[in-house]
């Protein structure tokens, strides 16, 4: 039977985490750094481990794998965007838009699941549409609402609607694809990431609706949710800005369920959000500052939720 959430989380440690200028030509969310790459990484470490920290405290499975010095990859702290992990036993493999970013695919990582009693059956590899210039940045680029077999994918240069179509032919996903748009410098341009506009959970999807300018797009959205007895939770687009689109529900060793945000994130919301969203599991809020100004990126970004079978269940 299809779950929406799962107990296990892959993480990846930072080991320079900073700014990148490859990333920010399209990701609004960034902003310059102005202070030392020591200081930034320090910090950065700081709000990684006392995520690690809470999650667990709350019997989330994590595996944690450290980052490599060289290649240089500042961004490999948002692994959801080169990989995931499917309950059929496949791993997919994404085309990612920066180049720097393509050094962040290690198969090493695979071992280390493997090593924690998952089976990993085929490597689906889209990676060499990379040279077409064609882009798909996993979960990022798609939330999925894995029971109804629904994907969504806001367009933009790093989420080709080709590639999009391949994928949920391949992995028998209905496609609904449409354009986010937010507001930088009085021009309407794309959000870079579809898990920033929105976030599925197992009965309801947080959504910046706001954010879809085209009125049919805008409603074709609203209806797929609804026809997939999704509650929707409306969010602006100023609380967007604050990250508060980019929230992934997950589940401990009990089955409890739980919403992860940010500290910004929640902090953006209102009384009414928060007690619809606490009628559905509990909140645990992280605080991200330094991540989510350098890297443009927050807590969903940084969990690739794992759906292998295990060995002890086959």
């Amino acid at each position: 039977m299809a779950r929406q959430t799962t107990n296990t989380l892959l993480m990846i440690e930072p080991v320079a985490f900073g700014f990148n200028p490859q990333t920010a030509k399209d990701n609004y969310f960034q902003q310059f750094a102005h202070s030392p790459q020591s200081s930034i990484q320090e910090k950065a470490l700081r709000e990684f481990n006392q995520m690690i920290e809470i999650l667990e405290a709350k019997g989330i499975e994590l595996i944690v794998v450290k980052d490599t010095p060289e290649p240089h990859t500042p961004d490999s702290i948002f692994p959801n965007n080169w990989i995931s992990f499917h309950s059929d036993g496949r791993v997919v493999l994404y085309p990612m838009f920066a180049p720097n970013r393509r050094l962040e695919r290690r198969l090493d990582i695979l071992k280390e699941v493997e090593k924690k009693g998952f089976i990993i059956s085929h490597v689906h590899d889209y990676s060499p549409f990379e040279k077409k210039g064609i882009f798909l940045e996993g979960t990022g680029s798609m939330a999925l609402d894995r029971v109804n077999r629904t994907a969504y994918a806001a367009l933009s240069m790093r989420t080709s609607r080709k590639l999009f179509y391949a994928f949920c032919k391949d992995f028998d996903y209905m496609p609904v694809c449409f354009s986010a748009y937010q507001t930088v410098e009085n021009k309407r341009l794309p959000v870079y990431h579809t898990n920033v506009v929105m976030c599925i959970g197992d009965s309801y999807a947080v959504v910046c609706v706001n954010a879809v300018d085209d009125d049919s797009e805008r409603q074709a959205l609203i209806r797929s949710l609804t026809d997939n007895r999704k509650a929707i939770i409306p969010v602006s687009e100023a609380q967007m800005h604050c990250f508060a689109g980019n929230m992934l529900q997950i589940e401990n060793r009990e089955g409890k369920t739980f919403l992860v945000m940010s500290d910004s994130a929640f902090r953006s919301l209102n009384e009414t959000q928060i007690n619809r969203l606490n009628a559905y599991n509990e909140i645990i809020r992280i605080a991200l500052p330094t991540i989510e100004k350098y890297g443009g990126g927050s807590v969903r970004c940084m969990m690739t939720e794992i759906f292998l079978p295990e060995k002890n269940n086959v």
